[in-house]
């Protein structure tokens, strides 16, 4: 499971690589647990229902602010969502369109794009959790498949967000990392072309776009220490 990552940090990139206006405050550099984020999504549209393929791809996208770790509309109150949503930063793209937690959110094709620069895992392969890296070998910011949803209840709004992921079992990068015993997991990195199709595609279309991001274009580098940054200057706490 992807628990945490690192911020896309220039303002300029978020313009460049995605194309959307960079966020008016500053990033946290690194994202964790119901902690604030940004994701890419269409802009909301009128009404209860998402429009029709060929109208959600004429929808722009823009930049948005949530909290890492999804909180289901169904969630009945405020401290339940807290609870409920440090598990829930990941969804399985496997089961993702019959999960509870994750269902209707698909179904809705409420998806976005997270951007990032690079995600950590820990390699246990010495008996210990070395804190890793990873990042695309050309340095360019990562565009990661999510979901995102609104909670709001007794006049309490949360937006939330979640990485879809993929099984790295045979990956030949990913497979080394994350505790011996246990499924092997990687977030969808999205290609650089994909990003409009996969905001637009009707649902059972968006599972094709669910497949491990090729190894040679990824690079690990093990950090000398596991260090939780504090929260960056310029962000209020999400309620």
């Amino acid at each position: 499971m992807t628990a945490h990552y690192e911020s896309v940090p220039n303002a300029t990139l978020y313009t460049d690589a995605f194309g959307v206006s960079p966020p008016e405050t500053t990033p946290m550099p690194d994202v964790w647990p119901r902690k604030p984020g940004f994701f890419i999504r269409n802009v909301t549209w009128p009404g209860d229902a998402p429009p029709d393929g060929q109208a959600l791809a004429s929808l722009p996208l823009e930049l948005s602010r949530g909290q890492f770790g999804l909180v289901p509309t169904w969630v009945k109150s405020a401290s339940d969502a807290k609870l409920r949503s440090t598990k829930l930063v990941n969804a399985r793209s496997e089961t993702v369109s019959t999960s509870n937690h994750f269902r209707d959110t698909w179904l809705a094709g409420q998806r976005c794009i997270v951007p990032m620069m690079a995600f950590f895992e820990d390699d246990w392969r010495s008996g210990k959790a070395v804190p890793t890296r990873i990042a695309r070998v050309d340095g360019k910011p990562m565009g990661v498949a999510g979901l995102w949803e609104r909670w709001a209840k007794d006049g309490v709004e949360i937006i939330s967000f979640t990485l879809l992921s993929v099984n790295a079992n045979s990956h030949a990068l990913l497979h080394r990392y994350q505790q011996n015993g246990n499924e092997k997991r990687m977030p969808v990195i999205l290609g650089e072309g994909a990003y409009g199709a996969w905001m637009s595609a009707r649902p059972e279309k968006a599972r094709e776009f669910m497949r491990a991001y090729p190894a040679h274009l990824l690079t690990a580098n093990p950090l000398q220490k596991k260090q939780r940054v504090g929260d960056a200057p310029g962000f209020a706490p999400i309620s």
